[in-house]
């Protein structure tokens, strides 16, 4: 089954999980953590499919990151290893986890650099029937294939992270867990268009904008 999401989407908070693909770790110069590396980015900055990624100023280096989300649908805390995460997952949808590079280098933490306003694309659709072990994620820019990896890659599996995930906080309702992104991430320019694909869900497109087009 899918359906669109809602245009009143609104979690209480964006699980990220970083450098869970050893590529991507590897092109950014990282090694593989040895357990998740969780950080947060902020519900302001969802939109949905056809809405304008921003440029913000202060960043020369805006990039994409086409990755897996699991939406969860009812809450859940502290799983344990018999538990079946699963039975808390609403769906899955696509996400661009867009990243202020420069700025995030900067800051050591990721919060300023990952949270901008117009910076986690989300959707079209939230898809319930899907088995996310080994399907395909690819981002493209202009057409051209930028990323292309497969969720059987990740270091951290999903069912993995969503029990890791609730031990060290409660999943809401309606919460996202964005899984890490492959590697190809590359810098977004005005005037580009940005599509996450992901097998069995479909395409998230949004264009580039910069921030004196607003």
């Amino acid at each position: 089954m899918r359906s669109r999401i809602p245009a009143d989407f609104s979690p209480s908070k964006i699980v990220c999980v970083g450098r869970n693909y050893a590529e991507h770790a590897a092109e950014l110069g990282n090694k593989v953590p040895a357990e998740p590396l969780l950080f947060l980015k902020a519900p302001s900055a969802i939109i949905f499919d056809g809405s304008p990624i921003v440029i913000p100023y202060g960043s020369d280096q805006v990039e994409h990151e086409a990755e897996l989300a699991i939406i969860i649908g009812r809450d859940c805390k502290g799983l344990s290893d018999d538990d079946d995460p699963f039975e808390f997952v609403r769906g899955y949808t696509c996400l661009n986890d867009v990243t202020a590079r420069d700025i995030q280098r900067h800051d050591v933490q990721f919060t300023r650099g990952k949270s901008f306003d117009t910076f986690c694309p989300i959707g079209p659709d939230i898809v319930t029937k899907l088995d996310p072990a080994d399907i395909q994620v690819n981002c493209r820019v202009n057409g051209e294939v930028r990323q292309q990896g497969r969720t059987s890659q990740m270091v951290f599996s999903p069912a993995f992270l969503i029990r890791y995930i609730s031990r060290q906080m409660t999943l809401k309702a309606g919460d996202v867990i964005a899984t890490g992104t492959p590697s190809g991430v590359s810098r977004l320019m005005p005037g580009d268009v940005c599509e996450v694909i992901i097998e069995g869900i479909g395409t998230l497109r949004n264009p580039v904008i910069g921030p004196a087009e607003l």
